[in-house]
This record gives C-alpha cells, structure tokens and sequence, in this order.
C-alpha cells in the first residue's frame, strides 16, 4: 500500500543530479516536485500553487511567481546569497523566507586563503615565467616579496567565513584589520583583529584586502574605479563573496595593466559564465603583462564533497522542521 503524502515541496533546480537526498531527509509524507530549470518563466501556475514549501537553488524567484505560492509556508534557499529572490513580494505575499548559511564556511574560508597565500607568494607569475628559464634558474626570484608578519591583510566583513579567515591567517603572523560595522564592539578582541572603523581604512592600509560581505546598497560596486585607486599600490585583492562588490573590469583593468594593482583572485563574478572583455581575453590566451596575476575560479569556493552534502542536508532540514514546527530557522527578514 501506497503512503499517502502529506505535503508537497518543490525543488526549482539542482547543480548536482536529483534531489534523492532531499527526499530521504523530507520524509515519506513529502512528494517532491522537481521543476528542474532555472528559468522563471518556466514555472507552471499550478505546480506553483500545490506547494507547502519551496527550495531554491540558482532560480531566480519574482512576483509572478510569489502571486502563485498561494499555500506556501516558506521559501528556502540551499545557498547564502538571495539576490535572485524578491524579498519584498514574499514579504507581501506573507511567506516567510530562509537561506542557508551555516554549510561551507570552512571551504570558502580555505579558498580564500589558498588565493591569499599563493599570491602573496607570486607562485602562479613563478610558474608562469619558470617556464621559459633556459641559462638561469633559482636568481629569477620575483620582487617585492614581503613577509607574512610584514604584510596587512584586510578583511571586509567579519561574520562567519571572514572571522574563519581571520582564525587561518593568524597562524602565519599576518597583520589583521577588520570592518564589518555589524558586529559589536569587542568582537575583535574575542576574535583577534584590529577593528578599522571606516572601509577606507582597510583600502589605504592593507597590502592584502578579502571580500566577505553580501551584496547590498552599501557593498555594490565598492571596488569600482574611485575604490581601486583607493587601494594602496601594489595592492593584492581576493573576492570570494559577491561579484557584484567587483563588477567594473574595465577598472580592474587599468589597475592591474598599470601596476596599481600587483594580482587578484575571483570566485564570484557579476555575469557567470563570463563574458567577453578585454581583460578576461588576456586572462584566458595568458598574456605576459597578465600571467599569474589575475586568477579565475568558477564561483565553487564553497564547493567540497563534503559542503555538497551538507548543504543540500541542512536546506531540507530547515523545511522539514517547517512543517513539523510551523518554525522557520535561519530567517531572513528585511
């Protein structure tokens, strides 16, 4: 005989295969409703209005679809970021909504310091220029070179991931200034930083500066062409939060072809895949005036088998205790 399902939870799309994990995590009550698209427009009505409860992954979700969700309990994203999704029409609409921020703050965090340490080592120029050394070796040592407990890191945003960070730096004596106008006083002292009590501070100050802040009125664009030249010269950037904070390249450009800028590391782009432009060209043909100092990831520092799991264990978990509990955990409110 089969069980008769008690709720429905929809899935709007998933990066990795079927949401077999979702399922044994919902339980035997939950039919799942897999739409498996990220377009919008795709959304049947119908399916939309069966729902008790709804995960997003890469999806954007917007009014039409909101004026649809006519029994939904709550909208649940498996990531951190909820820029796709339209917090006011929810909030209209009186669907309460959740992200999912405590998966993956150990890989980011490593991400982010694997960019910060190889180049502040200038390990990927090392092996861009080793290549070509024929009568020379070991005398080909780039510079400057400083030492890790000569160089000041700047870390913009100082919750969960950049405070991990913070904890992986101090270890190799690098200097530590923080900004994030949202933690309260003494957090520093408990976490062990200097707190900069402007964002200019970390811009003239650091030799290294690491983004981990979500994208909001304040944050877009911060690193445009009048943040960049704020930055001291020889300035190394590292963004594995948002690609909106970075989403000039024409400055990033200048900046980087004009020495400005010594090297940067993405993970997160404004347009992903991205798309054509100069710099990305001399990123993706290895020009020389480029080699080693911008590096590209596509957007999976968060990524790790274990991340993967975690993530897509704790969304379903969130929506589960929904509909036992009517409790929304990790709500986000505006």
């Amino acid at each position: 005989m089969v069980s008769q399902k008690k709720y429905v939870v929809g899935i709007t799309d998933h990066m990795i295969g079927t949401p077999d994990l979702e399922a044994d995590v919902l339980g035997e009550d939950v039919e799942i409703d897999f739409f498996a698209s990220t377009d919008e427009t795709r959304f049947d009505a119908e399916r939309l209005a069966r729902l008790d409860a709804l995960m997003v992954w890469g999806a954007r979700l917007g009014p039409k679809s909101i004026a649809h969700l006519t029994r939904c309990k709550g909208v649940v994203r498996y990531g951190v970021g909820y820029e796709k999704i339209d917090l006011s029409a929810l909030k209209r609409a009186g669907i309460p909504f959740a992200n999912n921020p405590d998966y993956g703050t150990e890989e980011v965090a490593d991400h982010a310091m694997a960019m910060i340490l190889s180049l502040h080592r200038r390990l990927w120029e090392h092996d861009a220029h080793s290549r070509s050394y024929v009568s020379s070796w070991q005398v080909n040592s780039l510079k400057p070179l400083p030492r890790a407990n000569r160089t000041t890191v700047g870390v913009v945003g100082v919750g969960r991931i950049g405070t991990a960070v913070v904890n992986r730096l101090k270890p190799f004596g690098y200097r530590i200034l923080g900004y994030d106008p949202g933690q309260p006083p003494g957090h520093e002292k408990a976490i062990g930083y200097e707190r900069a009590e402007r964002l200019d501070d970390i811009f003239t100050r650091s030799d290294i500066v690491t983004l981990h802040c979500p994208a909001n009125e304040e944050t877009r664009g911060m690193l445009g062409a009048d943040g960049l030249a704020r930055l001291r010269p020889g300035a190394i950037l590292v963004n594995t939060a948002r690609g909106e904070l970075l989403h000039d390249l024409n400055a990033l450009e200048a900046a980087l072809r004009s020495g400005h800028m010594a090297a940067a590391a993405i993970d997160t782009m404004e347009q992903e895949p991205p798309g054509n432009h100069p710099l990305l060209t001399a990123w993706r043909e290895r020009e020389d005036w480029l080699a080693g100092r911008l590096v590209i990831t596509p957007h999976n520092a968060f990524y790790s088998d274990h991340a993967a799991v975690e993530m897509r264990h704790n969304a379903a978990q969130t929506v589960r205790i929904l509909l036992d509990q009517g409790r929304l955990r990790n709500r986000v409110t505006t």
